[in-house]
């Protein structure tokens, strides 16, 4: 029987990157997605290209991500499965003092290309009644000083992935939306501009997610019976709850 064939985006580092291991392991073939092709090549040369195909692109050049996608050799076109996982958060200050510049980037990258790339493999994974999981975070449901437009970027793939389970009903298509809490990756050095200190500041004493979590998590929404779906999956470490709200009083 064919391997079925998943393609992850930004498979370079954290989810994505623990995703494509945890896949080629289960017998799947992986197209893997990310703008670093030398990291991308690192997996292909440690899994095999035989079991990854890479495809070196920014998800926000959607001319790149067209050319990409119709040039996947014939083994690895049939996607069963798409992982939207790349994305990212950059700053932390309050909207009135973000860099607006940070707040397109994100808009672009967690909006803007996870749809272009949903559109475009839509045909094929109704055709193979396939399924779609979108990665979210809590941030877009829960709010926090400084989440501004990535908690709102995040609100919406939380949301568009609930109205593509409608529109998608009746094509045994499977769309899941994971949610994670605080998880311990390349993610907050990528929102501080490389602040170490930051991030282990940030995770200290906490036992985060791990990236391999995830990916363990996406494995078993893959991997369950095609009769069912889950709709949407919050996921936080124990050491994290929500912190319910902030009063200001007048002096």
């Amino acid at each position: 029987m064919h391997a079925k064939t998943v393609l992850i985006t930004g498979a370079t580092s954290g989810f994505g990157a623990a995703t494509v291991e945890r896949f080629v392991a289960g017998g799947w073939q992986v197209v893997a997605t990310g703008r670093r092709a030398e990291r991308l090549q690192k997996l292909v040369d440690r899994l095999g290209a035989e079991h990854v195909h890479a495809l070196a692109f920014d998800m926000r050049d959607e001319a790149a991500m067209r050319a990409a996608i119709a040039g996947l050799p014939a083994a690895f076109a049939s996607i069963d499965l798409l992982v939207n996982n790349a994305g990212l958060a950059l700053g932390t200050a309050p909207a009135q003092q973000a860099d607006l510049a940070q707040w397109k980037q994100m808009i672009d990258t967690n909006v803007t290309a996870l749809v272009t790339i949903t559109h475009l493999l839509l045909p094929t994974l109704i055709e193979r009644r396939g399924a779609i999981v979108n990665i979210s975070s809590i941030a877009g449901s829960y709010p926090y000083k400084g989440g501004n437009v990535y908690g709102g970027s995040k609100a919406f793939v939380s949301q568009f992935t609930q109205n593509l389970r409608t529109d998608l009903h009746g094509t045994g298509v499977r769309v899941t939306s994971i949610e994670p809490g605080m998880a311990e990756t390349e993610f907050t050095l990528v929102r501080t501009g490389g602040n170490q200190a930051a991030s282990d500041q940030l995770y200290a004493g906490a036992q985060p997610i791990t990236a391999e979590d995830i990916a363990e998590s996406i494995w078993w929404i893959a991997t369950l019976p095609p009769h069912l779906n889950v709709n949407r999956l919050e996921v936080m470490p124990v050491s994290q709850s929500a912190a319910g709200l902030q009063v200001h009083r007048e002096a």
